[in-house]
């Protein structure tokens, strides 16, 4: 059975993790319900020269160009042990069959189905995450389809994971992860670790992608486990 992820991309820095993110939730089958708050499409154009028309958008805003590069050896694997037979690694197409789908929600759309919390989700991300987000879920004031969407994850006792990119941290940010740590959320931030041979900055990434899988239960091998474990 194929896995719902609610991804939410919000005006943080760390746009990255959030594309690699949403390449890896494809390589695994799952079906990505995506959300971009317009702070985000700033951040894309700053970071990634990406522009994406929140109005009328398209999955092919956000593919990535790695027609022109090897093919990725992990997002291969990640497809292997998801039981999907193809070794294409296009970022963000709609496929079908054993490939996950990506399902966009405008950030005003309360009529999404991830608006309700009888549509079951088996997650939500928001990656990376902006304090002004973070303060808004854990204090009840929604104002758009990302803290309505994390709301529901809330009351209905699902994992939400929250990957806030932001040094140094004052201490409303502070108490305001220690709430929604209080409320069930993971707190994942974007901490790349350096015990597992990191060779490139994707190396660094990865470990970070590799965390938010894990907290979602999807095995994968982006990283060098320490131990050796896979």
């Amino acid at each position: 059975m194929k896995r719902n992820i609610v991804v939410a991309i919000t005006g943080a820095s760390g746009i990255v993790y959030a594309t690699r993110l949403l390449e890896v939730l494809h390589a695994a089958g799952c079906d990505i319900h995506l959300i971009i708050s317009p702070a985000a499409q700033t951040v894309f154009r700053q970071e990634l020269d990406i522009s994406v028309d929140l109005d009328n958008f398209s999955p092919s805003m956000l593919m990535l160009d790695i027609g022109s590069r090897p093919k990725d050896r992990k997002l291969q694997i990640l497809r292997a042990m998801s039981g999907i037979s193809s070794d294409e690694s296009n970022v963000l197409s709609a496929g079908t069959g054993e490939e996950g789908k990506l399902i966009y929600y405008h950030y005003r759309d309360y009529m999404g189905a991830i608006a309700s919390g009888s549509f079951l989700t088996d997650g939500m991300v928001i990656c990376p995450c902006s304090s002004g987000t973070l303060s808004a879920i854990v204090h009840g004031t929604s104002a758009n389809l990302i803290h309505r969407t994390a709301e529901v994850h809330f009351k209905e006792r699902r994992k939400l994971i929250v990957v806030p990119r932001e040094s140094p941290l004052s201490m409303t940010v502070l108490e305001n992860m220690k709430r929604a740590t209080e409320y069930g959320a993971v707190i994942l931030p974007a901490m790349p670790g350096f015990y597992h041979g990191v060779k490139t900055i994707q190396d660094l990434i990865d470990f970070v992608v590799s965390r938010i899988l894990d907290q979602l239960g999807i095995r994968n091998s982006l990283i060098h486990r320490w131990g050796g474990s896979e």
